[in-house]
Formats: structure tokens, sequence, C-alpha cells
């Protein structure tokens, strides 16, 4: 059995799927590993430090493509590469088969089995495959240092002779696990936390990192089975919106998580709370490329309007694509692992497990 990678187009995407040490994990399980010439170079990760587990390195990605029994990558191949698959390939990566429909349908067709690792159930077993925490971890991170470098004060509270600096004030929008790390590295930092969610069970978790947790009066449980957040009745909505205006007011930094899989980002912070917020606040909105969560977001800008900064990331772990490449390549191999039949040299697509069935898309 083969499995292969190809480079992805490192102005959207740094990261790689296979690092040294997991292509020699592959290895070690009995599979032969192919990648493109350079494929992490960019990381300081030389074809030699490849080589020297075995893996098999070329200049033509076609043929890495035609020859591999599974690809995986980190999303879906680009127009001129989707092309070199054929039948019976397993291609996995975050595939976003809500943008890509169409061209995942087609490759359904010419039975290319396709698995999108977002869509992983959160159960215990698939905790090792679990690609949106390990990623939504740094991105929590990343994004509460950017939103403290663009922020002209100092963050924790400071006595000095000369008088007193206040702790910064900063509230984070969704307690997912990128809100719950964007608190713990802000109160590391000496900020003052407040977080806000519409699932219930997140005060606890809040509670428990120091932040201080803001509940909307009457408010209901939004958690779906699968632990996401579903969309807020306009009631609900209503009640936030007057919590979040008055909150704001005496906010600093804001960091927005807040994002409902397969649908555009709920816009949480509208234009009228920006105009009432402190001059030379912050707001980092993680939801941007879907939209975002505050209005006047833009991706890949910093856009300032009455004193407030407001950025906006396509991808914000191309700024921690090392990191993100580590986790996201043992994600994919416990994935693998679990695909592949050893004994008979096979991926089986067994749909009685929950996390083939639920990742394969059919």
């Amino acid at each position: 059995m083969k499995i292969g990678s190809v480079s992805e187009e490192k102005k959207i995407e740094k990261r790689i799927a296979i690092t040294p040490e997991i292509a020699k994990k592959y290895i070690d399980l009995g599979l032969e590993v192919s990648l493109s010439e350079n494929y992490g170079e960019h990381l300081g990760f030389a074809d030699k430090n490849y080589k020297e587990f075995g893996v098999k390195i070329f200049k033509d990605e076609k043929e890495i493509i035609n020859s591999s029994d599974i690809i995986v990558q980190l999303g879906l191949l680009s127009n001129d590469k989707i092309s070199f698959l054929k039948k019976n390939q397993s291609l996995i990566g975050v595939l976003n088969p809500y943008d890509n429909k169409e061209i995942i349908n087609d490759l359904i067709k010419n039975n290319i089995n396709i698995f999108s690792l977002e869509l992983l159930p959160r159960i215990t077993r698939a905790q090792s495959m679990d690609i949106l925490s390990s990623q939504a971890n740094l991105a929590g991170y990343k994004a509460v240092i950017d939103s403290f470098a663009n922020f002209e004060k100092a963050i924790p509270m400071m006595m000095t002779a000369a008088g007193t600096v206040p702790a910064a004030k900063v509230l984070v929008i969704g307690a997912g696990v990128a809100g719950l790390q964007a608190i713990a590295t802000a109160k590391r930092m000496g900020a003052i936390v407040f977080a806000t969610d519409v699932r219930i069970a997140s005060k606890e978790q809040v509670e428990s990192l120091g932040g201080k947790f803001l509940t909307v009066e009457g408010a209901e449980n939004l958690e779906t089975e699968g632990g996401y957040a579903k969309e807020a009745s306009e009631d609900f909505k209503k009640k936030q919106e007057e919590l979040l205006a008055e909150t704001l007011k005496k906010i600093d930094i804001v960091i927005c998580t807040a994002l409902i899989p397969g649908k555009k980002a709920p816009l949480i912070i509208k234009e009228n709370m920006i105009t009432n917020m402190q001059n030379g606040s912050v707001i980092y909105d993680l939801a941007a490329v879907q939209g975002g969560n505050t209005a006047f977001s833009e991706v890949d800008k910093i856009v300032v309007k009455n004193g407030v900064r407001i950025i906006g990331e396509t991808n914000i772990l191309n700024k921690l694509p090392t990191s993100a490449s580590n986790l996201y390549a043992k994600n994919v191999y416990n994935f693998v692992s679990n695909l592949y039949d050893k004994k008979n040299n096979k991926i089986n697509i067994n749909l009685e497990d929950e996390i083939i069935e639920k990742t394969l898309i059919k």
C-alpha cells in the first residue's frame, strides 16, 4: 500500500500533512511513502530528512498521485492536480464539503473515497484524530498574541512609582477549543478575561481557567449532540446583543471564535457596538474567513473603525505552520491507522465504525 502527499499552494497553505517523524511511522506501519520534491523545505524539513527514513521523493506530482492508494492533504487538491486521481483511491484532508460539494460529488461518482476530517465525531476514540481541536488550540493562542501585539498598552497590571497601569480587559466570544485556549493565554499574560458562549456547559470550563462567564438571562443550552454550538433563537440573540453592547464599552481586546459548522459565521458584534468601544481597542475575528463575527471584518486586513482595530486572517495557522503541521500530521496518521487493515494490506471502509462512517462523504 502506498501513501502520498503533494505540495500545497504555499501562498495559501504553509502546513504539510506528513512530517519526517510521521513518515517513519507510516513506513513502520507497512506503507510506502511518496512526497513531492522540497515538500517540507519551507518548514526546515529537507528532502534528506525524509529519505533517511525510506521516503521516496518525486519531481513529478502526477506520478505521486497516480501511484498512491491514499493521498493525504490539508485541503482539496487544486484543479490541475485533481484530474490525476483515479478509481478506488482514498483522499483524506480537511475538504470542506459544504463549499466544495460539486467537485466532491464528481470525485465520488468516479469511485474515489473522500474522507473529510472536520466531520470526525466528538467521541473519546476519535480524540487523537481531532484536527479541529489541535488546530483550534493553536489558533486561539496565536489570536491572543497578535491582538496583544496590536494593542498599544501594557497587558498586565503594573504598579510603579509613577502610578498604576490597569490590566487589559479581554472578552472571548465562543468558548470552544480556540476560545478556551485564548482565555488561558490571555489570563497567563495578566489580562482580566471575560467570555460568552451559547453553550451553558462552557461556564464551568471558562471559570476553571480564571475567566468570568457572561450569561444571558434565561438562556437555554444551545449545544448539539456532537458538542457544537447550534443557531440561537431571535430572542436569545436580542438578549445577547444587549449584554454585549454594555460589556464592550469597557473591553480592550475581543477575540471572536464563534462558528456554526457548514454555515456563515453569526454576526455578533454589530456596527453600533463598535462605535461605543474605547478608542485603541482591538478585535481579532477568527471567523473572518466565514463571513466574520464582527461588522467590518475583512480577510487579511486590519480595518480601523472609530479607533478600533478589527483584524481578520484567511489562515492564522500559516503563522505557526511547523507546530500546526506536527499536530495535523499526527492526527491524520491516527486516522489512517484506524482505516488501514495491516493484516490484509488494504483500506477497510467499515461503515460500522462511527469514525469512518461520519468522515466518509457518500
